[in-house]
């Protein structure tokens, strides 16, 4: 891909040494375009500098990939037992059935959650087919648990489905992902463009720079492409930026 940039100086050659030292390339990577040749004037007067502008290649980028959590191998845990009610029965009798079907064996831990609903948490062998590619198996495995657990009955519960602390891992891998994608375009004062991501990793990157000085966010695309922007806010901006609302 080839970029441009446009310097001036009190000479051709002062513009084009300017545009090299903030490139930090050298005369052969780029070609020189006179836009104006610098003009002396008369005693000074009518001077003007001379306007050059550059041409250089560089790679094309592509979005910042997340690095997945590490899924450890190890023995089935045992967790704290609690009184098993209906809730917990019926929650506890869909997952291992769904589990069994995928010649999974795992530990089953369900805990009420502070604010409501309940959690789920599978440990033991083969996590990582119960987790899939970026947590989408989890995800499925959590969207059938709520439907079949609150399909026919007057109250509904938010039933949220965990492996391994995948999720809180995932959501530390993010917010790292978002500050340094903050910092990248603060430093090259330009938009960052990440991978495409789902509704609730998208909000994850929005809430962790929705107070980040110097920067503001926002989603592009349509499902299942859409992505998270980052972009570089003008200093003398910052302060009265509007913060991201628009994060799904």
């Amino acid at each position: 891909m080839i970029k441009t940039l446009e310097k001036t100086g009190r000479t051709e050659e002062d513009a084009v040494n300017a545009a090299l030292a903030e490139l930090g390339l050298e005369r052969d990577d780029v070609s020189v375009e006179i836009v104006e040749r610098a003009k002396s004037g008369f005693l000074g007067i009518g001077a003007s500098p001379a306007l050059i502008r550059v041409s250089y290649e560089v790679e094309d980028e592509k979005p910042e990939v997340i690095a997945e959590p590490e899924v450890r191998t190890e023995e089935v845990k045992t967790c704290e037992v609690q009184d098993e009610n209906a809730d917990f029965a019926a929650v506890r009798s869909f997952i291992s059935g769904l589990l069994e079907h995928m010649g999974v064996k795992a530990e089953i831990c369900i805990s009420y959650r502070e604010n409501g609903g309940i959690n789920v948490n599978l440990a033991g062998n083969g996590m990582g087919a119960v987790i899939g590619r970026r947590g989408e198996t989890l995800d499925a495995i959590q969207h059938l648990t709520n439907y079949a657990v609150n399909h026919g009955s007057e109250k509904h519960l938010h039933i949220s489905v965990d492996a391994e602390n995948y999720r809180s891992k995932r959501e530390e891998s993010l917010t790292r992902l978002a500050e340094k994608m903050a910092e990248k375009a603060i430093k090259y004062k330009r938009s960052m463009a990440l991978e495409p991501m789902n509704s609730y990793e998208r909000h994850v990157i929005h809430t962790a720079l929705q107070n980040y000085e110097g920067v503001s966010t926002s989603s592009t695309g349509v499902e299942p492409n859409r992505r998270v922007v980052v972009s570089y806010v003008k200093s003398e901006q910052s302060s009265n930026k509007p913060q991201s609302r628009e994060w799904v």
